[in-house]
């Protein structure tokens, strides 16, 4: 149910996008759209810092909370 947005996508063929790609073109300019592009990439790469550190500090902290063994007789 969550996926149900990307279902109409799938029937985008590729007049369609060159279409849509034309129409981002005028409504931003050329200008603008390298601009748009450099900001999406800074946003992947600080989500994709975000995702290793989050992950770095799951690891300490499972290691951290992780039980002493015991010497047993």
């Amino acid at each position: 149910m969550e996926a149900m947005w990307i279902l109409p996508l799938s029937f985008i063929q590729g007049q369609e996008w060159l279409i849509i790609l034309i129409a981002i073109l005028v409504l931003f300019g050329g200008t603008k759209i390298p601009q748009l592009m450099r900001g999406i990439g800074k946003g992947v790469g600080e989500l994709q810092e975000g995702l290793k550190e989050g992950k770095r500090k799951f690891s300490e902290e499972l290691n951290d909370n992780s039980p002493e063994p015991t010497e047993s007789k």
